[in-house]
């Protein structure tokens, strides 16, 4: 027998900020929304120790701020469930078909806001060790490392930023960092230079990840300036080398450019009609929980818009 598929208003890919604030701004408008994610509502905010740049907070931890977010993006009835999209379809009539693990959806308006995810190195050990020794997440296993040395691979806002919440989790830190400054921004460098416990290699890059097979023991680094080749122990690494959409489901629908970020216009809809993406999966210079949210509310609002007018005929 064949499961029903279950019909709303609008369909909302990822329970990041955008996810969230989209499903509050459309819920609000009486819209029946669905946010469906596989993983735990709040996205990268789980991921994020401290949060200093959010109006309204001093400073509030990712996690808690998530949580205050999902009690806002349900309080006017929106739905939130678990599910992996496997797949979107177009029909004639302008809905639009999301099928996932967990059955199929469908609705006229669609908002994904899927989001990004960490970047590999791509070198020997690193999926080996992923769970090992090998994390892109501090606040998730900086603990695990109480008192040993760990390193951190990157040069951007978030590699400082994890830096330096494992500076107070574990007895040191190591930056390999593969040019020969910073792109953090300068209150970042700041800090982590004022830290004892922290220490900056740079124009080095890891090469490949060692270990017993059960976890990780040696880093192998090469100098791309002096072209010498060493190796270091190490426990833990910690890797922040950049970002990439989560936008491989959608490659079907023709919306994304080159490099698989999402194309949108200034109301966040893109090129086909209905379908609308917001955060940090689109095109965009600056990717932050501040943006995302901006982004949310404006494709909530857009995608009960295009819902009203199609009841409208």
């Amino acid at each position: 027998m064949t499961e029903e598929v279950k019909q709303y208003d609008v369909i909302i890919i990822g329970a990041g900020p955008a996810g969230m604030t989209a499903a509050t701004y459309a819920s609000r408008a009486e819209l029946r929304a669905v946010m469906i994610d596989q993983g735990i509502y709040g996205g990268q905010m789980n991921n994020t120790a401290e949060v200093e740049n959010y109006p309204g907070y001093n400073s509030i931890m990712g996690p808690d701020l998530a949580e205050k977010m999902y009690a806002s993006s349900t309080q006017f009835g929106a739905e939130y469930t678990f599910g992996m999209i496997t797949g979107v379809e177009l029909l004639d009539n302008q809905e639009k078909l999301v099928h996932t693990d967990m059955g199929d959806f469908q609705a006229p308006a669609l908002i994904i806001a899927t989001g990004s995810e960490h970047v590999h190195l791509g070198v020997d050990g690193e999926e080996e060790y992923q769970g090992k020794g090998v994390s892109y997440c501090a606040v998730c296993d900086g603990a695990f490392f109480k008192g040993e040395g760990v390193a951190v691979v990157g040069g951007g806002d978030s590699a400082v930023e994890e830096g330096l919440y494992l500076a107070d989790v574990v007895k040191d830190v190591t930056v390999y960092v593969r040019g020969d400054k910073l792109k953090a921004q300068p209150i970042l460098q700041q800090r982590a230079f004022a830290k004892d416990n922290v220490t900056f290699v740079w124009n080095t890059e890891v090469t490949a990840i060692q270990g017993d097979g059960e976890a990780v023991q040696k880093l192998a680094l090469h100098n791309n300036q002096t072209g010498e080749d060493s190796v270091v122990e190490k426990s833990g690494i910690f890797i922040y080398v950049g970002l990439k959409p989560n936008t491989q489901v959608f490659t079907n629908l023709g919306i994304t450019d080159d490099q698989g970020w999402i194309k949108t216009d200034e109301k966040m809809a893109t090129a086909v009609p209905g379908i609308f993406a917001a955060g940090d999966v689109r095109v965009k210079d600056l990717r932050q929980i501040t943006t995302a949210v901006g982004d949310g509310g404006l494709a909530g609002q857009e995608a009960y818009q295009f819902v009203s007018t199609l009841k409208a005929k």
